[in-house]
């Protein structure tokens, strides 16, 4: 992999008044010089308002737990290999009350990571969905007896979303930000 950004993350004239906007508040936000994230995917600033309205439905206004949803999120950028990923949500799971052993744990064979019964089955389902890209019937079964309807739609999505998205920091080789 090249270590250089396939495309630089932008500025005002690359990124619109909406893209450079919600760089220069998500840099605040996160105490980094630049959301590199955005600051690349804002190029394409037909698509980048709607992928950021999608995103935040996932995360932080979704419908499972803000708790579960970070312990996800770092299981599907562990599996993935996504350092920006992994490092983004290392501080926002911290922020919303992950400890240092949550979060190592999302390293961990779900089998073996000491996890209560239901985060255990639900990070054996992203590991299933991740790896290849379905749920056994086997494991949806047990994920049915612990989520509702609307959180069964809800990890799924949630865990296709961090997927692609760690293609897409890959791909575009994104780089990690930058603490102020």
């Amino acid at each position: 992999m090249s270590q250089s950004p396939r495309i630089s993350p932008g500025g005002f004239r690359d990124l619109g008044p909406f893209g450079w906007a919600v760089n220069r508040i998500g840099a605040r936000v996160t105490g980094s010089r630049d959301v590199h994230l955005f600051a690349t995917l804002g190029h394409a600033r037909r698509l980048f308002p709607a992928w950021l309205a999608y995103s935040g439905m996932m995360m932080p206004f979704g419908i499972l737990d803000r708790r579960t949803t970070e312990l996800v999120i770092l299981r599907v950028a562990h599996l993935r290999g996504s350092v920006y990923e992994r490092a983004h949500h290392e501080r926002i799971g911290a922020r919303v009350g992950l400890d240092d052993d949550d979060i190592a744990r999302t390293t961990r064979d779900p089998a073996t990571a000491g996890w209560p019964n239901r985060l255990e089955v639900l990070m054996r389902a992203v590991d299933e969905l991740v790896l290849t890209k379905d749920i056994s019937d086997e494991a949806w079964a047990a994920l049915a007896d612990q989520l509702s309807r609307g959180e069964l739609v809800a990890l799924v999505q949630l865990v296709t979303q961090y997927d692609g998205l760690a293609t897409s920091l890959q791909a575009l080789r994104i780089q990690p930000d930058r603490p102020r």
